[in-house]
């Protein structure tokens, strides 16, 4: 910013009460829309973060039929792209956790003790609170998201006969808290397979790594495609969410604009009438020498400096509001939320922009009219 009697700093830091009340409103208008964008990103971002555990595994279902799971296997073992490092089978309970949209369906995986040590050593788990279920036991160990999520610790009834959205016959307690941000429940498979119905094997199938997991996951969507057996993999959760949530963020893009534009005009509005408050400092400046042109490269510098420190701040409230929304609302159930969200700070960027292509087009209009001596004269333009 320049400094002198026609700077704009000194024009700024002059008249605060002029200035600071139409920075504070670009600064609200871009944490409104910044804070709006992020927690509409919150949704999807949660539903990844929920499922984020499968990334490590190709799940494939016999589709209610148990004679499919060695075919399923089989298949797996002669025709998977990449060498595999590992094949489960397992049984699962349905029950539910808390998302942002409502109850979201999850699963408690039954396993046997050593496939279950090689899961969590594969999702880089070392350590827990408690103990992992013991064999046959109505026990169940799960992880500190799942936890705060459904207000659950030591002790607590995940499954039960009294519960509808986690039926078992049985108390099935938490006896272990394991230490990672994963979302997982596991029990052992034994319980399942003598008290839950049907008898279904659902095949885990693991690559070395995640690069090679990406390739089987991608083969089996296609190979199994037409036979008794569904296929769950990360990438079809990554691209059903995208797809659930488009019409969503179509909307989301109408009430943003919608925002900018009745933002722009009541700024256009505040502007028109605080440069109208100025039109004697104008008529004298003019009257002294000045051209019009520096006038308007003057107000427009003003303005432009407006904007900016408006946004700026804006940007700077929007983290801060951000960060309690998650540590207040978020994580105590659990919610991702990501307060460093690019696409939401970008959203922000047209709002300065479109209000300082009115303030322009509204000074020249101005000046275009503008006539010195009438001012000086006290008459009024």
């Amino acid at each position: 910013m320049r400094s002198g009697p026609l700077g704009t700093r000194t024009y700024l830091s002059r008249n605060a009460g002029k200035t600071v009340p139409l920075v504070a409103v670009i600064m609200l208008a871009a944490m409104l829309i910044c804070s709006i964008v992020a927690l509409m990103n919150s949704i999807p971002l949660s539903i990844r973060t929920i499922y984020r555990y499968t990334e490590e595994s190709l799940v494939v279902g016999p589709r209610g039929d148990p004679t499919q799971t060695p075919r399923i296997v089989q298949k797996l073992n002669e025709e998977a792209p990449v060498k595999l490092d590992r094949i489960i089978l397992c049984r699962v309970v349905s029950t539910v956790v808390h998302s942002i949209v409502g109850k979201w369906p999850f699963t408690v995986v039954g396993l046997e003790k050593d496939d279950m040590m090689y899961i969590l050593k594969r999702q880089g788990i070392t350590s827990w609170s408690g103990r992992l279920p013991d064999d046959g036991a109505a026990e169940a160990v799960i992880s500190e998201p799942v936890a705060r999520n459904l207000n659950l610790k030591i002790g607590s009834t995940l499954l039960g006969p009294d519960k509808d959205d986690g039926y078992s016959p049985h108390n099935v307690k938490v006896v272990g808290i394991l230490h990672s941000d994963r979302w997982m429940m596991f029990t052992d498979v034994e319980y399942v397979r003598e008290n839950h119905f049907p008898p279904l094997d659902v095949v885990l199938a693991f690559a070395p790594d995640l690069k090679q997991q990406h390739k089987l996951d991608l083969w089996a969507d296609k190979a199994f495609k037409g036979d008794r057996a569904g296929v769950f993999t990360y990438e079809q959760l990554d691209r059903d969410t995208t797809q659930m949530f488009h019409i969503l963020y179509k909307i989301l893009d109408a009430v943003v604009a919608i925002l900018v534009m009745v933002i722009t005009i009541m700024m256009g509005m505040l502007i028109n009438i605080h440069q109208s408050q100025r039109i004697v400092e104008f008529g004298l400046l003019q009257a002294l020498g000045y051209t019009k042109k520096q006038l308007i490269y003057r107000v427009i510098g003003e303005t432009t400096a407006v904007m900016a420190l408006g946004w700026i701040f804006g940007l700077m409230a929007s983290y801060v509001l951000l960060n309690i929304l998650k540590r207040i609302l978020m994580d105590p159930n659990a919610f991702a939320l990501d307060v460093f969200d690019r696409m939401a700070y970008a959203y922000t960027i047209p709002i300065p922009f479109a209000i300082l292509l009115v303030a322009i087009a509204t000074v020249k209009q101005r000046f275009k009219r503008f006539d010195p001596v009438s001012v000086v004269e006290r008459r009024l333009v």
